[in-house]
């Protein structure tokens, strides 16, 4: 079995344009809703509870986390994509600079603010690393292989979101009203900016 989904042909400037800056979007923006300090999605969950509890960066056991997430497509005989490989890295990276870079604000305000701009900011990220064409995240695309086995797509991701958020919780993760917010607003988001973003078909016209 080929591990590797084939590359789209079309507009590849414009494809590649879209998953970078996607990529390097959705780092920033996870990074913000970090920095906020009112509570993070449930996979950042795990990653800040395995950084306080095990020590190291968030954004690096995010990384750590998505090759292990990868492993386990294997036995699924899912595909990586070239978009699903440069997530499991940049995505990290992007993280730990925007830890770096940014200060948290202390005003519950600006707090608020921040959250809401970076939910904001994540689903744009997503529709342009999806609407790219180059494969699907390492968690997605862990989902949509277990589902394709005659499961629930919404029960799978349900179950695995509630298992890392659990574990992220337990080893010290932070949970709150960012939580909420995110889990409840992703999904429509995202429904609305990956349609819109991804590039569309070519019309050939006929002579």
């Amino acid at each position: 079995m080929r591990l590797l989904l084939p590359l789209p042909t079309d507009r590849p400037a414009l494809r590649w344009s879209m998953l970078l800056g996607g990529l390097a979007l959705y780092g920033l923006s996870s990074g913000l809703i970090i920095q906020a300090g009112l509570g993070v999605d449930p996979w950042d969950v795990l990653h800040q509870g395995l950084a306080r509890t095990l020590g190291g960066q968030v954004g690096t056991w995010a990384i750590l986390a998505s090759v292990a997430v990868l492993l386990l497509w294997l036995p699924l005989r899912a595909r990586y994509g070239v978009g699903t490989l440069a997530n499991a890295i940049l995505v990290g990276l992007g993280i730990n600079a925007t830890i770096w870079l940014v200060p948290a604000p202390h005003n519950l305000a600006l707090k608020a603010l921040m959250l809401v701009a970076a939910i904001l900011l994540n689903a744009f990220a997503t529709g342009l690393y999806i609407g790219a064409g180059f494969g699907p995240g390492p968690r997605d695309g862990l989902t949509t292989a277990i589902a394709a086995r005659g499961h629930s797509i919404r029960l799978v991701r349900t179950l695995i979101e509630l298992t890392v958020l659990a574990a992220g919780w337990l080893l010290g993760g932070s949970v709150g009203i960012g939580t909420v917010l995110y889990a409840v607003a992703i999904g429509p988001l995202t429904h609305i900016a990956i349609p819109r973003l991804r590039p569309r078909e070519a019309v050939v016209e006929a002579h």
